[in-house]
């Protein structure tokens, strides 16, 4: 859970607990800066990742082409091969589609960001 999530809820708190306005907006202020400094930590955490090399900027689209060769094999090349007598076990899909999922909607937001115009480079 990130700190982000406990601002409000903590300003909630404050307006029950603090009777004096000026301490309360001090508080309030010093936790929302908090929460600032965490989240630009993350980013610079996520910019740092994004630098990587080969490797570790590569592991995204290898998980992404093993799901989708993992669900043709899955739905097409083993139903067509059973047709022909060619029995080719069928994996448990139940791990990968969760994952081939999120990837998707991932992928779906950078199709939505570029549409828009969104500069993701900083």
């Amino acid at each position: 859970m990130s700190i982000m999530n406990l601002v409000s809820p903590i300003a909630n708190l404050l307006d029950k607990a603090i009777p004096d306005a000026d301490l309360k907006r001090r508080i309030s202020q010093d936790i929302a800066n908090m929460a600032h400094k965490e989240a630009m930590a993350q980013i610079d955490v996520l910019k740092q990742d994004a630098k990587g090399n080969w490797f570790q900027s590569s592991w995204r689209p290898l998980i992404g082409w093993i799901c989708g060769i993992s669900l043709g094999v899955n739905y097409l090349v083993s139903p067509i091969c059973h047709g022909f007598g060619i029995t080719i076990p069928q994996a448990d899909m139940s791990v990968m589609m969760p994952l081939l999922f999120g990837m998707l909607g991932i992928a779906g937001m950078r199709s939505y960001d570029k549409k828009q115009g969104t500069n993701t480079n900083n």
